[in-house]
């Protein structure tokens, strides 16, 4: 893509009423735009970081056995009120009404509820579905819009009012064959995290399992604008939080406090067993023996836009974002440097070889643009690799190439560039 396309623009000023570095990073360079607290719009470079992230996953997710589908977020308050979370002190609902011929209303609720999550409605729609235990076990996920209450959402995109959600719910058999598959979503989860740049800065961590297990499983990113405390175990690579931290619980983890480190976190994925709670009574399946069993269930969800706020948060630097390969939103960022005529013929043939050749290019071809002004662009956006054409690459020879994270460059030349983005673009 062309710069001077991009209907978008970087901005110098920090947005004065963002507190949290991911959204000021991200409205700077140009990835997101603010409709109101707790509500943004993802523009073409962020929706391209927010596409990667959902592949990503997508992927883990195919490679477990799940099956996308895509549920409406219109939401019949009868399926919530069979689990008493209809009302709004239960979860944090946004409501609306449904209009309705009167001539045909048989004076049932026209209230409808926005979805805040899924395990109500997956389950009632599966009734139709499973009936044997032939059917089982399967799972299945989504990418969809979730809207929340939320009283507080002052974190930018990593809690927000209206977001993307993956939720995955698997249906069992029994216990033993859920935990099964638990342990598989536990390995996903984290080959995610990896894929996307945190892995390093991410922990299994043990959390309440409220009223359908002991325990449930989060997956908590250490940065200080977390709003979570968890307590680390580096060597085992698990961690506790703060709210189940207990001497009992310690114990039965088989962890130590002197080995533990407290750090601020944020949750970027949770894993909980929810056992029968939402399949009792109506989600039911006919065992070897001819008798009814109710349906096993469990519940796994990761945000990819608190995923790609979270990176911003511990990956960025004091010039801007620095975004991994995998989800950056192009490969190279190719700076043209001065109006003289050769420089601009020699970086339009590039641009296009890349362009021919598959390479994902952000081509910073504008002109009546400051050298300095276009470096520090380019250091904001955080493009893995940025190449630069100017008098003196052409001088001495080629293109200067530079990584995000490099404090200095190197002069190759362009069939070694087009060789050096081929190769990335395979691993």
């Amino acid at each position: 893509m062309r710069q001077s396309k991009l209907f978008t623009k970087t901005r110098r000023e920090i947005p004065a009423d963002e507190v949290s570095k991911n959204a000021q990073l991200l409205i700077r360079g140009g990835f997101i735009n603010k409709e109101m607290a707790g509500v943004y719009d993802y523009l073409p470079l962020g929706l391209l970081v927010l596409k990667k992230i959902e592949n990503i996953i997508r992927e883990e997710m195919n490679a477990i056995g799940g099956q996308e589908v895509l549920m409406s977020t219109l939401q019949r308050p009868e399926l919530w009120e069979r689990t008493d979370r209809w009302d709004d002190n239960k979860l944090p609902w946004f409501k609306t009404n449904l209009r309705v011929d009167a001539d045909h209303d048989k004076g049932r609720s026209k209230e409808l509820g926005l979805a805040t999550t899924h395990e109500e409605p997956v389950s009632n729609m599966l009734e139709q579905f499973i009936s044997s235990y032939k059917n089982l076990p399967f799972s299945l996920y989504q990418f969809q819009t979730k809207f929340r209450n939320e009283v507080r959402a002052r974190s930018g995109i990593i809690r927000t009012r209206e977001f993307i959600m993956k939720d995955l719910y698997s249906f069992s058999k029994d216990e033993k064959e859920h935990e099964k598959f638990y342990e598989q979503v536990k390995e996903a989860y984290k080959n995610i995290f990896k894929r996307t740049g945190i892995g390093h800065l991410t922990y299994l961590t043990f959390a309440s399992g409220g009223a359908f297990s002991k325990f449930s499983h989060e997956f908590q990113t250490i940065t200080s604008a977390g709003e979570d405390t968890i307590y680390v175990d580096e060597n085992k690579g698990m961690a506790v939080n703060k709210e189940v931290y207990n001497d009992e619980v310690i114990k039965n983890l088989g962890l130590s406090k002197d080995t533990l480190v407290e750090n601020k976190a944020v949750e970027v994925g949770n894993i909980f067993t929810l056992g029968t709670k939402f399949s009792d009574p109506h989600l039911v399946f006919t065992n070897e023996k001819g008798k009814n069993n109710l349906v096993f269930m469990g519940s796994y969800g990761i945000g990819p836009g608190r995923l790609m706020g979270t990176v911003v948060e511990v990956l960025s630097d004091d010039k801007g974002i620095i975004w991994p390969e995998s989800i950056a939103p192009f490969q190279i960022h190719l700076l043209a440097l001065g109006e003289d005529e050769v420089i601009l013929k020699e970086s339009n043939k590039i641009y296009e070889t890349l362009v021919r050749n598959n390479v994902e290019v952000l081509f910073d071809d504008r002109l009546n643009i400051s050298s300095g002004e276009k470096f520090s662009d380019a250091d904001l956006m955080g493009i893995p690799l940025r190449a630069v054409v100017s008098a003196r690459s052409l001088k001495e020879g080629g293109i200067e190439i530079k990584k995000r994270v490099e404090e200095k460059g190197k002069i190759i030349s362009e069939d070694e560039l087009l060789k050096l983005c081929l190769k990335n673009s395979i691993n």
